[in-house]
């Protein structure tokens, strides 16, 4: 069936074994042995697993919840056994608890899990639109409903769907999961025994599904009592050193200052790599030893830091976390997320990122089964609720499909389903198909326009194509932009040419503009404001002085003030006075102040408000060495008669 989801699907077998292979290669020991999962007697109440406890809370903000549906449709084309399709959908609820859970909050606060009986069936809306004037428009409305329609956690169901006739021989289903009892795995599994019991259900046999040893409560059970002792500190003692000290914001430059709360609306931005460059990522990874996702997420890491500035990034990167043969055939929220910490600094070639990021990879591997709320718990991040914690941004890979739905003669096609919401700020979801890599960017609507995103893809492009073409390179250095965009930044954005009056001064075109305008406002800072006849005023009256103290044409002139009215004062008296300004900015280190005042040898020191406080050692030596030093505020008095 097809999904849209941002979370991994499930991982091949191929590169799980690649991933063991680079652990014994680094010398890594396998992972302890947890104990067995086993059905559990239900007395008293189900604990929720630590993953779906965190989306419940998350469920608690306003448009949280909306991120973590999972949906998908499909046109059924050919005869359809609706009976066949029902039941089959009826019975799979029947067979997995997770399906008919609910989550209440408990009296002491606590949130509890709790399964309906098994009668309960699947939720089928039914709609008929063959009589429609617009059924594809009638569609569209309907994919877009059933996409965002919100699921109420405490009364269920949290799995429905909708059958939509458009011909006799023509149907859509579309089916939407909370990810709290699903997640990309989950699909395979339902997929596979939709497939099993249509077909047996059409020809009128009995279901041919052998039962379940266990359900999910069961492993959240099992999940709270191993986590109860040395298990979380195993895990956490490597998660605790790893994250360390890792910024707990990635400053990308936004298109829109950041909401005080996280705003979950989203859209996608497809992105596509084409079969040659697929094969030299394939031909680099291989070289390297490295998995076709490692060298995807050195490459995505790679541009995160050229965009943010920052040298140290951390990505999230869900893993299905389905090790156990127990759970292989359940349906639940079984996926962690590991937050990956790629260090860019040094100036790292392609091939020594590449090592990096393999090495973080395979350790991060081999301490996946603590899940990532605890990880959190752990390290106690600065929390806030403008951005998630640890990471921001994230990188999913699907290495294996979903699994194809097979409903015997029936001719299936996907149906698009438009993601309107986004978990994290960005989040690149690629998989592997036909010889090409292909996928989207999924990112925050709040923080971004799509023509920033569709920018920023092509920069991946390009540094991916970069990263094949040279792995000696520094990754810092692989260019980002194309032709048309240098050219635009470099040529067209620089010709700054225009005509001005070449003979004439800048506080002269200033004191123009004040004779043609006295009593408009030139200046306004707060509550204050100075017409221009007011600041030419004080200007001059400035200049006078300075040039009584011996200010020359072309002698430096120090300023050291905050913004101000006084500044402007300053600025435009040092250049009527024939001098030039060296700016000093009052939030440097006393020590650049310094060196600043001895190399300009300033004739002299203009400064205001607190800046003097920055300046006393400064302030000392210019004034043993016969500098003069005014506070233009102070020291107004001295040049309040000179002439205006």
């Amino acid at each position: 069936m097809s999904v849209h989801t941002t979370e991994l699907y499930r991982s091949s077998l191929s590169q799980r074994e690649q991933l063991v292979r680079l652990a014994r290669s680094k010398g890594l020991k396998s992972r302890n042995a947890l104990p067995p999962i086993i059905s559990t007697e239900r007395i008293g109440v189900i604990p929720l697993s630590f993953a779906q406890q965190r989306l419940w809370f998350l469920s608690r903000f306003e448009g949280a919840s909306a991120a973590y549906h999972i949906a998908g449709g499909l046109r059924l084309i050919g005869r359809l056994e609706r009976e066949a399709l029902v039941c089959a959908l009826d019975r799979i609820v029947t067979r997995h608890e997770a399906l008919r859970t609910v989550f209440v909050q408990g009296d002491d606060g606590v949130p509890v899990q709790q399964v309906a009986a098994a009668e309960a069936g699947f939720a089928l809306s039914e709609h008929d639109l063959r009589s429609m004037a617009d059924t594809a428009g009638e569609l569209q409305r309907l994919v877009a409903l059933e996409a965002v329609a919100p699921f109420d956690l405490e009364r269920g169901p949290l799995i429905r769907g909708r059958l939509v006739r458009l011909d006799a021989d023509e149907h859509v289903l579309l089916v939407t999961m909370h990810h709290i009892v699903s997640d990309g795995w989950s699909m395979s599994v339902l997929t596979r025994e939709l497939s099993l019991l249509y077909a047996a259900f059409a020809r009128g046999e009995t279901d041919p599904l052998p039962a379940l040893a266990i359900q999910y409560g069961d492993y959240a059970v099992w999940q709270r009592r191993w986590l109860s002792g040395e298990g979380l500190a195993r895990q956490g003692a490597y998660w605790k050193e790893a994250l360390a000290g890792a910024p707990a914001l990635l400053e990308l430059p936004w298109d829109r200052p950041r909401p005080p709360e996280q705003d979950h609306a989203g859209a996608v931005v497809p992105v596509r790599l084409d079969a040659r460059l697929t094969s030299a990522l394939k031909a680099l990874s291989h070289h390297h030893g490295t998995t076709l996702y490692m060298t995807l997420l050195a490459g995505w890491a790679a541009l995160l830091s050229r965009l943010s500035g920052q040298e140290d990034v951390v990505i999230g990167s869900p893993v299905a976390n389905r090790g156990r043969a127990e759970i292989e055939a359940l349906i639940g929220f079984f996926v962690n997320t590991l937050a990956l910490r790629v260090d860019l600094s040094g100036s790292p070639s392609v091939s020594e990122l590449l090592a990096r990021v393999k090495a973080r990879t395979v350790a991060a591997q081999e301490h996946q089964d603590l899940p990532f709320e605890q990880v959190v718990e752990l390290l106690q991040p600065s929390r806030s609720l403008s951005h998630a914690p640890l990471f921001q941004v994230a990188l999913a890979w699907q290495t294996l499909s979903a699994g194809r739905l097979d409903l015997g003669e029936l001719r299936l096609e996907a149906v698009e389903v438009p993601r309107v919401s986004a978990q994290f700020d960005l989040t690149l979801s690629l998989a592997e198909a036909g010889g090409t890599i292909s996928g989207g960017l999924e990112y925050a609507t709040a923080l971004f326009d799509r023509e920033t995103i569709e920018r920023w893809v092509g920069y991946l492009v390009r540094l991916l194509d970069g990263m094949v073409t040279d792995e000696h390179a520094a990754v810092d250095r692989l260019p980002l932009q194309d032709d048309a965009e240098r050219h635009r930044v470099l040529v067209e954005w620089n010709a700054t040419a225009a005509a001005y009056p070449q003979d004439v001064c800048v506080h002269e075109l200033f004191e123009a503009q004040a004779e043609r305008t006295p009593d408009a406002v030139a200046v306004v800072h707060e509550e204050r404001r100075l017409s221009y006849a007011e600041l030419n005023t004080q200007a001059n009256r400035l200049a006078h002085h300075l040039r009584k103290l011996g200010v020359k044409p072309d002698d430096r002139v120090a300023i050291c003030i905050e913004r101000s009215p006084e500044m402007i004062v300053g600025l435009l008296a040092i250049l009527k006075s024939g001098g030039a300004y060296v700016p000093l900015d009052p939030a440097y280190p006393p020590e650049r102040l310094a060196f600043m005042v001895q190399d300009s040898a300033p004739a002299a020191l203009l400064a205001g408000g607190g800046a003097l406080d920055v300046l006393p050692v400064v302030e000392a030596e210019l004034a043993a060495s016969g500098v003069p030093v005014l506070d233009i505020g102070a020291d107004a008095a001295q040049w309040a008669e000179a002439p205006a």
